[in-house]
């Protein structure tokens, strides 16, 4: 795996970080791949129960590297049309991972979070910011369109006419604003920020794992699904989690007036 991507496991808990700090963790084709291999690597490891995605340094992720692209404007345009296609669909197998993986996965968020860093912060199941984070979708700001699922979730998080607004405007924001538009779920005092995504992290880990799964997966097709085929969706799904042993402890010490210990079974 290249060292712009760090890969850690410790006991259930698997933490991606972003490794660039220096470019403020932009993203690069080095970078692109070492995401697809953690999130691929993670995503078939049934030992790992919750993951946490984060930057190294003072930054989450400040979007693309612009050097990078600087070095591309001398090519002809119908060339750089095809490279820079190519290199946009390098990032789809990351973010299809991680919509589809099982295990939770936590955005842990300081300093910039733009461009692809905002779409990489969407894609996440929950998000946790410094209070020194700020964001912008960016894009516009160097004449592109966003790319890495940005225009599929931020709509379904913000809206169409906000999503447009920060879209097409590309102003930056703060983590309270980011937090009011559903953005973030929870927004910490910059010291804090480790020990709050660890806390989350090991509460997930502790959970019933194929439980969140089932979840996971109920909520990502919610919004394309039809009533009927949602609620057989449903029923399927609570029907798989009560044949598992988690379901059986959780009924045993909600009668038995006691917390849960979950095994991920």
């Amino acid at each position: 795996m290249p060292d712009t991507v760090l890969l850690e496991r410790k006991g259930a808990i698997a933490t991606v970080t972003l490794n660039r700090p220096a470019a403020l963790n932009a993203l690069d084709e080095a970078m692109m791949e070492g995401l697809e291999e953690a999130f691929t690597a993670l995503e078939a490891d049934h030992s790992v129960r919750a993951v946490v995605l984060c930057g190294a340094g003072e930054h989450f992720m400040a979007g693309g590297d612009i050097k990078f692209f600087h070095g591309a404007l001398g090519l002809p345009p119908q060339e750089r049309r095809r490279r820079f296609e190519r290199i946009v669909h390098k990032v789809h197998p990351t973010m299809l991972a991680i919509r589809r993986m099982p295990q939770p996965v936590i955005a842990s968020v300081r300093g910039a979070a733009a461009g692809f860093g905002m779409s990489l912060l969407m894609a996440c199941d929950l998000a946790l910011a410094a209070e020194d984070a700020y964001f912008t979708v960016a894009y516009a700001l160097i004449g592109t369109s966003p790319d890495g699922s940005g225009t599929y979730h931020l709509p379904r998080l913000v809206g169409m006419k906000k999503a447009m607004e920060l879209a097409l405007l590309a102003e930056r924001f703060d983590a309270a604003s980011a937090l009011q538009l559903g953005l973030v779920n929870r927004v910490v005092p910059l010291a804090e920020l480790e020990s709050a995504t660890i806390a989350l992290a090991e509460r997930l880990a502790r959970g019933p794992s194929r439980a969140y799964a089932n979840t996971k997966r109920l909520l990502n097709r919610s919004l394309t699904s039809t009533l009927p085929a949602q609620l057989q969706a449903e029923a399927e799904s609570f029907a798989d989690c009560a044949a598992s042993e988690d379901f059986a402890e959780g009924v045993r010490a909600f009668v038995e007036k006691r917390k849960p210990r979950f095994s991920g079974r």
